[in-house]
């Protein structure tokens, strides 16, 4: 089975840098693992790896798509599958990297990614629909009555996991816990996650976004905010709709700065939340460990070597 080297972890808090460093070092290339950077006029908000650091190691999933076509999990998983199978054929590692949980899963595990058909749209909406008008521990609760084993492995505030969970439920007829265990895995992989503590993560999130801010982000914000009316999946990214109030010259550009840092630091937590009960991390601490990557080599070579 084919090796790939998974690298996750919350934003800003390094998995770009310390990829280089061990694809540089373990003869590897880099497949991003984040639903956003494989748009092409959006580059700061997505935080690419810079034109200097896809000039050290090759980067695939970067800069394939328009904001304005159609891009799913399973064309990301089908377009990374290639990918990998390109690096394999020069004989180099697969490095995965990237934020976006629910991909990195969907690629390194077989999930089932079909599209839903009317009658699984209809049990969605009733779930929906009860946890608008009941909440996320009433919906939570629901999952609970009828799979435990479910409940406990997802938090009551991820009421998105918790309404998928219900569907599936109910769709199938059995528990989403025994359907999740069912899962094969489609690679032989090793995932590194990256973490440290909260108030260390919170700093570096504020300071990226100041970063951007000069680096030209209200730009691209204000690219995504004129073209607001067309579809497209960038208008769910955090980085661009926290500006749309200062463009409608209803909030000032301080506090849209501001929410744009506040709605950062939450999508570490969620992302953190999601890797801790969704995929086998080894957790390190690039912000505390100078050795970190010298330790993450050793229990690479050793996992190459089993």
């Amino acid at each position: 089975m084919q090796k790939v080297l998974a690298i996750v972890g919350p934003t800003a808090i390094g998995k770009t840098g310390l990829a280089i460093k061990l694809a540089q070092n373990l003869n590897g290339e880099i497949v991003s693992g984040d639903s956003m950077q494989v748009y092409r006029e959006v580059a700061i908000g997505t935080a690419k790896a810079t034109p200097q650091e896809q000039a050290q190691v090759k980067h695939y999933l970067v800069d394939t798509q328009s904001v304005f076509e159609q891009y799913s999990v399973k064309d990301f998983v089908t377009q990374a599958q290639s990918a990998i199978n390109k690096i394999a054929a020069k004989g180099k590692l697969p490095l995965l990297v990237g934020g976006t949980g629910f991909y990195v899963n969907a690629l390194l595990n077989q999930m089932q990614l079909g599209e839903k058909d009317e009658h699984e749209t209809a049990i969605a909406a009733k779930w929906q629909d009860f946890l608008d008008k009941k909440g996320s521990e009433s919906l939570w609760q629901e999952l609970n009555k009828r799979d435990a084993d479910a409940a406990r492995k997802i938090p009551v505030a991820n009421s998105r996991r918790t309404l998928r969970a219900l569907t599936v439920i109910e769709r199938t007829g059995q528990k989403f816990s025994q359907q999740q265990s069912k899962i094969e895995p489609r690679y032989d992989y090793l995932i590194i996650g990256l973490n440290s503590e909260r108030e260390a993560i919170y700093r570096r999130i504020n300071l990226r976004v100041d970063q951007m801010m000069t680096q030209g982000m209200l730009k691209e914000a204000e690219f995504v905010y004129q073209n607001r009316e067309r579809e497209h999946q960038i208008l769910q990214a955090i980085g661009y709709k926290e500006f749309f109030p200062y463009f409608k010259g209803e909030q000032s550009l301080p506090d849209c700065v501001e929410q744009l840092k506040t709605a950062s630091r939450r999508y570490a937590k969620r992302q953190l939340t999601y890797f801790r009960h969704q995929l086998p991390c080894h957790w390190f601490d690039p912000l505390n460990d100078q050795n970190c990557i010298i330790e993450i080599e050793e229990k690479v070579e050793e996992w190459l070597h089993e």
